[in-house]
């Protein structure tokens, strides 16, 4: 069953919060950052992204670049724009996009529960990417940046959060590269807070839906400093590390989309040829088509868009990897037609987050930097908890979650 605590979180204050906070460390690149922290010496890119304070070119793993988060994240609560919490809290973060609010608690979760899958996972993580957010958490002693946790749907806390939310919040503001609602407060009655460690004690997991390559750096960190304590007693504040953790429910996985660099030396009629082994197409002409179902595709080459649908006998509905539409398309497509088979390493083939919208797609196919585009209908958040429960991974890029959580609203220190 999951184990969570409250924390003493590190926040800035209200006349601060917008200046502060900034999007996670992995949905930009060092020039992104550079340019959105530009003129702002509050933004947390400062600390999530030090190589901004250096000259262009710096490596962001440069021993110096650790250092200087850990110089800024020290600087920040020295100066008042971070100032860490008298008492452990649980705190209620709500985004909002399109109309959709979505309602996380933010808590800390249970290393071991990581370490024996109480926690569970469904993608696989790179080691170099471990390594650095580990030094990163290592080096500041703290959880910066928070994790995306999915949890069974639960009424009790659903009620309890409802009390919270019809009351002022201590953040809400709309952030202005995304357009998307952020706003936040603070359960600091005991009893509630006994009450929400009682009822994540029942769940036997709770989900990662982002940030694989964070959970696992924070736990390992956390399980390092458990092995180097020579009176380590379990209690320790580096037990834990910061996640929000949302009623599955109420999220949204988005499609996550490929473009690739060339046809293995097919013409575009012999490809789509080439698809009709296995799946049913369809032209669909210049308009933008997108999958209307399961194992429903949109694919764009030559100027126009196709409907392919894969052909009864293709694919496995019982078996929780085999009956993704990743599965289908890397399958029977990048596979066999084209020859891509490491979706981690190929330089032919690229991914597009659905938030960008199926015109990126064709945009980039027209460039002419790439050949084709497909589409792929959203996996579900069942399809997710299933794979996860069976203890299944699931194939790389299958799943984008948005809105992203801001970094800054909150941070958890490990001591």
């Amino acid at each position: 069953m999951a184990t969570i605590k409250p924390f003493k979180g590190i926040r800035p204050p209200k006349e601060f919060v917008e200046q502060v906070v900034s999007r996670p460390y992995d949905v930009l690149n060092s020039e992104e950052a550079r340019q959105e922290a530009e003129g702002n010496e509050k933004s947390l890119y400062h600390i999530i992204k030090p190589e901004i304070d250096f000259p262009i070119g710096i490596d962001e793993h440069d021993e110096c670049v650790y250092k200087k988060a850990v110089e800024n994240f020290q600087s920040f609560q020295d100066k008042g724009w971070l100032l860490q919490d008298e008492k452990e809290y649980y705190y209620i973060y709500a985004q909002t996009m399109n109309g959709k609010t979505q309602y996380g608690l933010v808590v800390g979760a249970y290393v071991p529960d990581y370490m024996n899958g109480i926690i569970k996972k469904h993608e696989l993580t790179r080691r170099d990417k471990e390594e650095d957010r580990m030094k990163h958490v290592r080096m500041n002693n703290a959880n910066i940046e928070p994790v995306f946790f999915a949890y069974p749907d639960n009424r009790k806390l659903d009620k309890l959060v409802a009390k919270y939310t019809v009351n002022e919040p201590i953040y809400n503001f709309v952030a202005p590269n995304d357009g998307f609602g952020h706003t936040f407060w603070i359960i600091n009655n005991e009893a509630d807070i006994k009450n929400i460690t009682e009822e994540f004690s029942k769940m036997p997991a709770l989900y990662i839906a982002d940030g694989h390559h964070r959970s696992a750096a924070a736990a390992l960190v956390g399980a390092e400093k458990a092995k180097q304590n020579p009176n380590h007693t379990g209690k320790e504040e580096y037990n834990y590390f910061m996640s929000v953790c949302f009623p599955a429910s109420q999220l949204t996985i988005i499609d996550y989309n490929r473009v690739v660099k060339d046809l293995n030396g097919l013409t575009p009629d012999e490809f789509i040829e080439s698809l009709k082994t296995n799946f049913i197409v369809e032209e669909k002409g210049v308009t933008i088509y997108k999958p209307q179902a399961l194992h429903n595709f949109s694919l764009y080459v030559d100027g126009k868009w196709y409907s392919l649908t894969a052909k009864p006998g293709t694919y496995d509905d019982h078996d929780p990897i085999g009956v993704l539409d990743v599965t289908i398309s890397s399958n029977l497509i990048l596979h066999d037609i084209l020859n891509i088979t490491d979706l981690r390493s190929d330089k032919r083939i690229d991914f597009v987050g659905g938030i960008r919208g199926l015109e990126e797609l064709s945009k980039r196919v027209d460039s002419g930097e790439m050949k084709a585009a497909l589409a792929l209908y959203p996996v579900t958040m069942k399809q997710l908890m299933d794979i996860a429960d069976t203890d299944n991974i699931m194939p790389p890029k299958t799943t984008w979650f948005e809105p992203k959580l801001r970094s800054g609203l909150v941070i958890h220190k490990l001591i």
